[in-house]
């Protein structure tokens, strides 16, 4: 596996990275999209591409401040981590599975007393991990901007102080739903689209009774590094938001995390990024 060390687009190469816990396999959902991408390139200088992938937002955050990465692919949490700490751009929304924006849900058992979001004071709720947006970001800022504060706990089986919510993590969808549905936790969250899917599979998750839902996000971004040459990020650009257009990119489309569609925001969408940015920040602030 071929990744970039360090190289500039002004090189000829244009770097794409992800925060990325298993390489391999994002390796092979990002390079036929890039190999798509770069011979559409050509006429401002583009010759090759590589990828780079980063541990965690921190790591990222580096490359793009020193140039190493040019166009970064990422869901919102990340993205506007990105937004804040490197400048980062956002240059396109990413439509996934027809999906442009989604809310996050928080849901308990049918049989639970908790009716609102107030009443999980005192309660243990199961979310995914850190770097997730529908299964932490998004859940931590509407329960913060509903007064709720928040703790996290060593276990499931811990109990938080009866003023504010325990969080846990529990590395998966399918977990969080298991362990409400067992009374592992009292609620869990993740995105409105897993929850419709998951009720789609399995007829048990119709036990599952939504009790909050959060501010909406976009499903994914594309950002590029704030000193980019202007003609490589509007080629970049155009060449992306063409791409669902045209049949040959089809394949590539499916391998990136099956995309349908790349926008360009309008100055709504950016404006709603920044109001979400803004609670994303005292959101982390507050509980990390």
């Amino acid at each position: 596996m071929a990744l970039a060390t360090a190289a500039r687009a002004e090189s000829g190469i244009l770097v794409l990275g992800r925060i990325s816990d298993d390489p391999q396999r994002h390796y092979d959902q990002l390079k036929p999209l890039l190999d798509y991408v770069v011979p559409r390139m050509a006429d401002v200088g583009i010759r090759e591409g590589r990828i780079l992938m980063a541990p965690d937002a921190s790591r990222m955050t580096s490359y793009l401040r020193h140039g190493r990465v040019d166009w970064v692919t990422e869901t919102a949490g990340s993205g506007l981590l990105l937004i804040d700490r490197a400048g980062a751009l956002p240059v396109l929304f990413t439509e996934r599975d027809g999906v442009r924006y989604y809310r996050s849900v928080l849901f308990v058992r049918h049989d639970s007393t908790v009716q609102g979001l107030r009443d999980l004071r005192g309660r243990r709720l199961a979310l995914q991990r850190p770097a997730s947006t529908s299964a932490y970001l998004l859940p931590a800022i509407t329960l913060l901007d509903h007064g709720v504060p928040m703790e996290i706990l060593p276990s499931p089986a811990d109990r938080p102080r009866s003023g504010s919510v325990g969080y846990v993590f529990a590395n998966s969808e399918a977990n969080i739903a298991t362990w409400v549905l067992k009374g592992v936790v009292d609620a869990g969250a993740f995105s409105e689209v897993d929850l419709e899917q998951l009720r789609a599979r399995d007829p048990r998750a119709e036990a599952l009774r939504v009790v909050g839902r959060s501010p909406q996000a976009p499903r994914a971004m594309e950002l590029v590094r704030p000193d980019l040459d202007a003609r490589v990020r509007r080629r970049l650009t155009e060449v992306l938001a063409a791409a669902a257009e045209d049949p040959e990119a089809a394949p590539a489309l499916r391998r990136f995390f099956g995309t349908t569609a790349f926008q360009r925001p309008e100055p709504a969408d950016l404006a709603a990024l920044a109001v979400l940015a803004d609670a994303a920040r005292r959101t982390r602030e507050a509980i990390e």
